[in-house]
């Protein structure tokens, strides 16, 4: 044990070998009296729960005072300071991320360099996902699975933190979108995501609680295609994209949502003007030349 902490707790990731999102060690520790660390720089994202008591996080030239459920993150190349209390000394989790995708999450979930404080009233969860993330850990036969464990224990604490931070997510009213603007965005990315399934255009507008009719018109408000079309369209053009391969018409027809090899190839030489096979050979005389 330090001779700086009553308590320290910490774990570290031997082969963080992810590049959008990794968890570079995590750790619980409940400090002495006026305990403190910096002014340091990191290069990586560090981000803390108070789970008891009380301090100072600084970040740049502004403290922040924090207390349990607050949440302080330092950033890369920021410089910071952060220091327990002296009557009400605190107890911490941390985790250190690493990454592409940490700052747009970060961002997502309404963290910045200019507000990186935010309260959460539940302790025991996140205090839980911490525990989880540095149990991960176990220095196994299998460290690439540590690592992705412990990023998966990570990825709820930022939800968990988002959770508790809704009210600086959500906009002024007049900017939220309107239900089925919300839902043609699900319909867009139903037919996107599925276009491989038989899809039925009544099932899906139950689906999101609107008669085919009008969620047919707001669709084609949006896109300028009914949703019949827009599945087509989607199709069509996956399509063209696995012609420029070797599968057969029956696997390609199969792949982008048809049961029927030969109805696939009038569908496809009506949106295009030539047949699957001759689109193929129009593709491969292009390449030679």
């Amino acid at each position: 044990m330090s001779i700086d902490h009553y308590q320290l707790r910490e774990a570290f990731n031997l082969h963080p070998d992810e590049r959008d999102f990794t968890v570079l060690f995590a750790g619980e520790a409940r400090p002495r009296p006026g305990h403190k660390i910096g002014p340091s720089i990191h290069e990586y994202y560090l981000i803390h729960t108070v789970l008891e008591g009380e301090g100072l996080f600084q970040s740049e030239a502004t403290p922040w005072p924090c207390r349990a459920g607050d949440t302080f993150v330092i950033f890369p190349g920021s410089l910071f300071s952060y220091q327990a209390d002296q009557a009400r000394p605190w107890c911490y989790a941390w985790i250190a991320l690493q990454g592409d995708a940490v700052s747009g999450l970060l961002k997502a979930i309404g963290i910045s360099k200019e507000q990186p404080v935010l309260h959460s009233a539940d302790l025991a969860g996140l205090q839980r996902l911490y525990e989880h993330t540095r149990l991960s850990f176990r220095q196994s036969p299998y460290p690439q699975l540590e690592s992705l464990e412990a990023s998966g224990w990570a990825r709820l604490i930022l939800h968990k933190l988002a959770l508790a931070n809704l009210g600086a997510l959500s906009g002024p009213p007049g900017q939220l979108p309107e239900a089925i603007d919300r839902q043609i965005d699900q319909a867009i990315r139903w037919l996107t995501l599925q276009f491989h399934r038989q899809i039925s255009i009544d099932h899906m507008a139950a689906t999101l609680g609107y008669h085919r009719a009008h969620l047919s018109k707001a669709f084609k408000q949006r896109t300028g295609m009914s949703p019949k079309q827009f599945l087509l369209h989607i199709r069509m053009d996956k399509a063209k994209e696995l012609l420029h391969g070797s599968w057969t018409i029956d696997s390609i027809a199969s792949s982008v949502g048809f049961n029927d090899a030969l109805y696939f190839s009038k569908q496809f030489r009506k949106y295009t003007g030539l047949s699957p096979s001759g689109y193929r050979s129009r593709l491969r005389r292009e390449t030679l030349n």
